[in-house]
């Protein structure tokens, strides 16, 4: 090949550097003594030759992977040809094997696109539509059932792949799911071009609606198997009971020589889901900086294999994994096996913490370049349930929406969709982007956040219905429960802070305990029980079991209850604490919870919040509800807040019930949101006011004045839960005067001496 033409190729005529034939002479001696260097003892080892007017590059061509790959696929074609399919899916199934992802992904993702790879991707579908072709020639359609789906769903006009497809779901008994994939084929060519499938097709959608005989999958031919003798019965227990012949007519079976064949051993394949489901995916591309120390090809794998690894472990933490790694490009999904509500919050956070960690030097003499994106939405997933990185592929819109995403995305930034943005607006800080495509992420919101003590919360009439009912609750001595209901930032958590630091002042009349419900916890029973203990007893997140149990015996000791009681509040209450195994709650503990908040409460009334009960599982529902019974002689003011979720899942909930009272809250009107706007601003401390700077330094200049996006920014300060005054420790906690929540969840805010 000569030089000028690779030059051409990695470089535009107008961007050609002057030194680029000395970049190409260092990448050819890189060549020589690197990868080329390393095969030079074998045999057929390759060879960078200088020719004029370039250089040849000499190998056999059983060392190219694309020419094994079209010399497998050539045969493979010509088997099918002559009717042995068996032997055919076989060889092309050797033939796919060799690709371990797209064609030169390293050199695509920076911006080559030479027309060869088209061609080369082309191939490959190809190949794949002629192995399914004869996987169905074998009756195997179920096995490339789950492929097929995935693959129509990424490439919808290949009618060949779209028939094959439908064939596979009508000889699995699903006539009416190949009609759907017949018609939703359709739906995309006439859309998109104006026109209609082509006749092979439209012929087979008549075929299946007519389930004309021709469409039945044919018998897989059956290996002739020897007669059985005693010593023999070891080899049948390897033979598949649906090769074995009829035995019932023995006296008709044609002679059979005494030689048992060689039948080949096919893998178990692992059991492999794939559906439609909601999830968040994180697309990251880390790129090794050119400015920096040169390093060889080893030191380079090194460093993104570094980076690799670093990406796997921040997304674990978040509950993420790691679908793919091609290059310098790793795609994370969130939302497998089991959807929580925060995982586009979890996806950015990931995003957060792998920016943070990469961002430094990779420990090779080289930086990193970041670019991080998320996208909310359905995909199709294809994962293997029961096992921990399960994630196969994801495919669908979704990933196609997250490319575009981070193709715009600048360097160091994490650029996420509108749905995202929606989801995980509480927790984290976004700015409107220049090209109005989605939204960037400019920091997290702090856990506790700090809003002036003296904010209004313009809710003065639901915090006087709420005082009067924990005026009943200390007069009569009886349980109430309170229902806050609304949509996510309507400002139930800043409604409670507000009603905790109004008694904040009078010591002596209530003390609070606040937990919030785990989201899709195994027992968020227990969960939300070690919560609330922690937090009374004073017990730290970093606590070790036997610091736990040791402030839960002091804690205990200090009530007034018998000897022999205490004991039995101390073992039944101190499974809740075992920070290995995670709580316990059973018949046990629930009796001796029960009893606890008993003896908590004839000291002076008591007031259980416990927030995002519609996270919680039904377990935690009844257990809730149960808190409140009229029967249960005891000054204890049970405050949930929730979404609509809740009374839909319940719709009797709280309703009917001389106990059970529901406040609903509707969002703030506009005039209500500016009004509040000046009293907050002139309140506010140093961190919040670093924080709308910052938040507001991201936007456009012509939106930092644009009313709607000041009153989002104050709704979610009203939705936060913490005033100035609160420092999310225990007034008065039986260890220390800084009791934190087990875990973060919970806090203790005792207003009482």
């Amino acid at each position: 090949m000569a030089t000028s033409q690779l030059m051409r190729a990695l470089w535009r005529s107008e961007n050609l550097p002057s030194s680029a034939r000395k970049i190409l002479q260092n990448a050819v001696w890189a060549l020589r003594h690197g990868v080329l260097d390393e095969s030079s003892g074998s045999d057929k080892s390759a060879a960078l030759l200088t020719q004029k007017p370039g250089y040849l590059l000499r190998v056999d061509p059983d060392q190219v992977d694309l020419h094994r790959f079209t010399s497998e696929v050539d045969r493979g074609r010509s088997l099918l040809a002559s009717g042995s399919p068996e032997e055919a899916a076989a060889v092309l199934g050797e033939a796919l094997a060799l690709w371990r992802g797209p064609a030169l992904a390293d050199l695509v993702e920076i911006g080559v696109n030479w027309p060869e790879l088209t061609a080369v991707q082309n191939a490959r579908l190809d190949a794949t539509e002629d192995y399914f072709e004869a996987e169905l020639a074998c009756g195997r359609h179920q096995a490339v059932l789950c492929d097929l789906e995935t693959l129509v769903e990424a490439e919808p006009l290949r009618e060949r792949l779209c028939g094959q497809l439908m064939l596979a779901l009508y000889r699995s008994g699903r006539q009416a799911d190949a009609l759907h994939a017949y018609a939703r084929a359709r739906s995309v060519m006439v859309d998109q071009f104006g026109l209609e499938p082509g006749s092979a097709l439209q012929k087979l959608q008549h075929e299946i609606l007519n389930h004309d005989p021709a469409l039945a999958a044919p018998t897989a031919p059956k290996p002739v198997v020897a007669a059985l003798r005693p010593a023999d019965l070891r080899l049948a227990e390897t033979v598949d009971l649906g090769c074995v012949p009829d035995l019932a007519l023995p006296a008709e079976r044609e002679p059979v020589l005494p030689v048992v064949p060689v039948v080949p051993v096919v893998p178990r394949q692992r059991s492999v889901t794939a559906d439609r489901r909601h999830v968040s995916v994180l697309l990251v591309r880390a790129v090794l900086d050119p400015d920096g120390d040169d390093l060889g090809p080893a030191e380079v794998d090194g460093a993104l294999e570094t980076a690799t690894a670093a990406i796997r472990e921040e997304a674990a933490a978040f509950d993420g994994k790691v679908a793919a790694s091609i290059g310098s490009l790793s795609l994370v999904v969130f939302g497998v096996p089991e959807r929580r509500e925060d995982d586009a919050t979890s996806a950015v956070r990931a995003a957060l913490r792998i920016r943070e960690r990469l961002g430094a030097s990779t420990g090779h003499g080289r930086r990193l370049t970041l670019q991080l994106a998320v996208a909310t939405g359905n995909a199709v997933v294809r994962y293997e349930p029961g096992r921990d990185d399960s994630v196969r592929t994801v495919t669908g819109g979704l990933l196609e929406e997250c490319e575009y995403l981070l193709f715009d995305t600048p360097a160091g930034g994490i650029r996420v969709c509108d749905e995202t943005h929606r989801s995980a607006a509480s927790a984290i800080a976004f700015g409107r982007a220049n090209d109005e495509r989605g939204w960037l992420v400019t920091g997290e919101w702090p856990d506790r956040a700090t809003v002036p003590a003296e904010a209004p919360v313009a809710r003065e009439r639901e915090l006087q219905t709420l005082y009067g009912l924990l005026e009943s609750v200390r007069h009569r001595a009886e349980p109430r429960l309170v229902t806050v209901l609304g949509e996510a930032g309507v400002g139930k958590t800043r409604l409670i802070a507000e009603f905790r630091r109004r008694f904040a002042a009078q010591p002596e009349l209530v003390r609070f305990l606040v937990a919030r419900t785990p989201p899709l916890a195994r027992d968020s029973v227990a969960a939300v029980q070690a919560s609330l203990l922690s937090s009374y007893c004073g017990i730290r997140r970093d606590d070790s079991t036997a610091v736990a149990q040791a402030k839960l015996g002091k804690t205990v000791s200090r009530l007034a209850v018998a000897e022999e009681e205490r004991e039995w509040l101390l073992a039944e209450l101190g499974l809740l604490l075992d920070r290995e195994s995670g709580p316990v709650s059973g018949p046990g503990t629930r009796a001796a919870w029960r009893r606890l908040l008993e003896a908590v409460a004839t000291r002076r009334p008591l007031v259980l919040v416990i927030e995002d009960l519609h996270l919680g599982e039904d377990a935690l529902v009844d257990f809730v509800e149960e808190l409140a019974d009229p029967s249960w002689s005891v000054p204890l003011l049970v405050l949930v807040t929730a979404r609509p979720e809740l009374t839909q899942r319940r719709p009797a909930w709280g309703g009917g019930e001389r106990h059970g009272v529901t406040i609903t809250l509707d969002l703030l009107s506009d005039g209500t949101i500016d009004h509040l706007l000046d009293s907050l601003l002139a309140n506010m401390d140093g961190q919040f006011r670093d924080i709308v700077d910052g938040l507001f330094s991201a936007l456009p200049a012509t939106l930092r004045e644009e009313p709607t996006v000041r009153r989002r920014y104050v709704r979610w300060l009203l939705a936060s839960g913490c005033t100035a005054g609160d420092s999310g420790e225990s007034g008065e906690s039986c260890e220390d005067e800084a009791a934190l929540g087990y875990d973060g969840s919970a806090s203790s805010v005792s207003t009482g001496g």
